[in-house]
C-alpha cells in the first residue's frame, strides 16, 4: 500500500470517528446518560488523580508542547518545502487533518461532549422563568444588602493559598453533595496556574484544562474573589462545560458553606452580574442601587478595578472578542452574554424570598 493509500485510510478512519462522536453530540438525553454521568466522572477523576501527584499545572505544560510541536512542524515543512514530491501535495494535508481530527476526539472525549449535556439547571429544578425590569431591581436590592451585611461580618480576608483554596473548595462541594449527587467531587486537583502575569493580561480569572483535568487559579486576583473563581473552576471539572452554569455551581457552592469569606464571594460576583444587567436596562435604578452599596463593598469594586486596569490594557478587548468566538463555536451562541443566564437562574432561585408574592 503507497504512503498515500495509507495516509488517506487513516484520514477515512479517524474522520468516521470524529462523525460518530459528532453525531452521538446531538442528542442531549444519550450524552447524559451515557457519558455525563457515565462514563465521564471516572474519566475526570482519573484525570486528576494522575495530575495531582504533581505540584504544578502539567496541563499547561502539555499545552506547550502541543504548541511547540505544530511550531516545529511548520519550520521543518517550509525548510523541506522545495524538496517535497509531488505526492507530498496530498499527504501534507491529510497528516495535517489527521493530527487536527485526533485532538478533536481526545478533546471531546476527555471533557468536550459536556456542552452537549442537557442543561444543569433542570437537574437542579431551577425555574427559567423571565424577570421583568422591576423584578430584576429587587434582585438587585436583595444582593445588595446581602452583599453588604456579609462584608460587615467579615473579620479578615485570608490570604488563599492555592492549597487551603483546594482544601476549602473541596468542602464546599462535598457539602453540596449531601443535596445533589451532581456535585460529586473525587480527587480535588486545584493547580496555580504557570504564568499569572500572561493570564492576567489575558483577563482571565481562570480556566479548565481539559486533557489535564486541572481546574487552574490565577492566584494573582484578589484574595476576596479566589473562593467563588476556584468553586467556578471546579465545576468544570465536573463537565459542567458552559460559563453560565458553572458560574451556577460556583454560587450554589461557595455561598452554602459556613464560611464568610466564601458566601461574600459568591454574593459579591453575583451582584456584579445583577448590576451589570441593571445597568443595561434601568441605569438611574443602577445609581440607586450603587449608591446604598457599603463603602467597604465599594473599595473591594475598586480594587478589582484597578486589578484589571493594571494588567489588560488593549489586550483585555482583543482577548474578550477570542474568547467570545470560542463560546459561540461550541454551541454558546450568544456567546459572552451568556453569562447573564446566571440572573434568570439567581430570580428562580430567590423570587419567593426577594418577592413573596412571586408565582
Amino acid at each position: 500500500m503507497t504512503s498515500i493509500k495509507k495516509t488517506a485510510f487513516k484520514a477515512i478512519a479517524i474522520f468516521s470517528i470524529a462523525l460518530l462522536i459528532f453525531l452521538f453530540g446531538l442528542f442531549p438525553a444519550l450524552v447524559n446518560k451515557y457519558y455525563s454521568i457515565g462514563i465521564y466522572p471516572y474519566i475526570s477523576s482519573s484525570l486528576r488523580f494522575i495530575s495531582s501527584i504533581f505540584p504544578f499545572a502539567i496541563g499547561d505544560i502539555v499545552y506547550a508542547l502541543i504548541i511547540g510541536f505544530i511550531l516545529y512542524k511548520i519550520i521543518i515543512f517550509f525548510k523541506k518545502r522545495k524538496a517535497l514530491k509531488r505526492a507530498h501535495r496530498i499527504i501534507v494535508p491529510l497528516q495535517v487533518l489527521n493530527f487536527f481530527l485526533i485532538l478533536y476526539i481526545i478533546f471531546k472525549i476527555v471533557w468536550g461532549l459536556n456542552y452537549s449535556r442537557p442543561s444543569v439547571s433542570e437537574a437542579l429544578g431551577i425555574g427559567n422563568e423571565k424577570y421583568s425590569v422591576k423584578e430584576l431591581v429587587l434582585l438587585g436590592d436583595y444582593f445588595m444588602k446581602k452583599t453588604n451585611d456579609l462584608k460587615l461580618k467579615q473579620t479578615k480576608i485570608p490570604a488563599y493559598s492555592i492549597d487551603t483554596l483546594e482544601i476549602n473548595s473541596a468542602k464546599a462541594y462535598d457539602l453540596m453533595k449531601r443535596k445533589n449527587s451532581l456535585f460529586r467531587y473525587s480527587n480535588p486537583c486545584l493547580k496555580a496556574v504557570l504564568n499569572p502575569w500572561i493570564v492576567s493580561k489575558a483577563g482571565i480569572e481562570g480556566y479548565y484544562a481539559p486533557l489535564s483535568g486541572e481546574a487552574n487559579m490565577n492566584m494573582n486576583l484578589p484574595d476576596f474573589v479566589k473562593p467563588y473563581v476556584s468553586c467556578h473552576e471546579i465545576a468544570h471539572q465536573l463537565g459542567i462545560a458552559y460559563e453560565d452554569e458553572a458560574n451556577l455551581l460556583g454560587y450554589l457552592t461557595a455561598s452554602n458553606i459556613p464560611d464568610v469569606n466564601y458566601q461574600y464571594s459568591a454574593n459579591y460576583e453575583m451582584l456584579r452580574y445583577i448590576l451589570f444587567e441593571i445597568r443595561m436596562k434601568s441605569p438611574d435604578d443602577y445609581l440607586q442601587l450603587h449608591d446604598q452599596l457599603s463603602p467597604a463593598v465599594l473599595a473591594d469594586f475598586k480594587i478589582e478595578k484597578e486589578f484589571w486596569r493594571k494588567y489588560n490594557g488593549q489586550m483585555f478587548g482583543y482577548m474578550d472578542a477570542t474568547f467570545d468566538r470560542f463560546l459561540k463555536l461550541n454551541n454558546q451562541k450568544k456567546g459572552i452574554d451568556s453569562y447573564q443566564d446566571i440572573v434568570i437562574w439567581l430570580w428562580n432561585i430567590h423570587k419567593r424570598e426577594v418577592n413573596p408574592l412571586a408565582p
